[in-house]
């Protein structure tokens, strides 16, 4: 079975490719690039990137960078910015899952051929007449 794995450069993501390496997939791994400059630290930095580019080599597993920078803007930070102009709390991970992850990312693998999308997500995927959803993990 093909397997993009979505690496954050994160724990998580690492040991959810390197568990379906041991199960003899073919994984390859890709990180989000979402914001532009050369940031190095936060969430989606330049350092992540190179974290999951080590964990990649170390997996002897390919590692790619998709550009979803312009995407994340207009669907992310920019609805997150106007949120909080309006007096809003708003969640921009729930937004990027939504939109660049479970949805751009998604329809990409499906293009590139791949059978599966994984991430370092602890969830359920429920199956319910042909469509699918995200559900908490089983364990608390």
């Amino acid at each position: 079975m093909r397997v993009l794995v979505a690496m954050s450069g994160g724990v998580d993501s690492s040991v959810a490719a390197a568990l379906l390496v041991a199960e003899g997939h073919d994984v390859v791994g890709a990180t989000l690039k979402l914001w532009g400059g050369q940031q190095s630290s936060g969430c989606c930095s330049v350092a992540d990137v190179e974290d999951a580019r080590r964990v990649a080599q170390q997996l002897g597993i390919a590692h790619h960078v998709f550009n979803y920078t312009s995407e994340f803007e207009r669907d992310v930070v920019s609805p997150y910015v106007a949120a909080h102009a309006a007096g809003r709390t708003p969640n921009p991970c729930i937004e990027c899952n939504r939109h660049i992850k479970f949805d751009r990312l998604l329809l990409r693998a499906r293009r590139l051929g791949f059978d599966r999308l994984a991430t370092g997500h602890h969830a359920r995927v429920l199956e319910r007449a042909g469509r699918f959803s995200l559900r908490r993990g089983a364990d608390r």
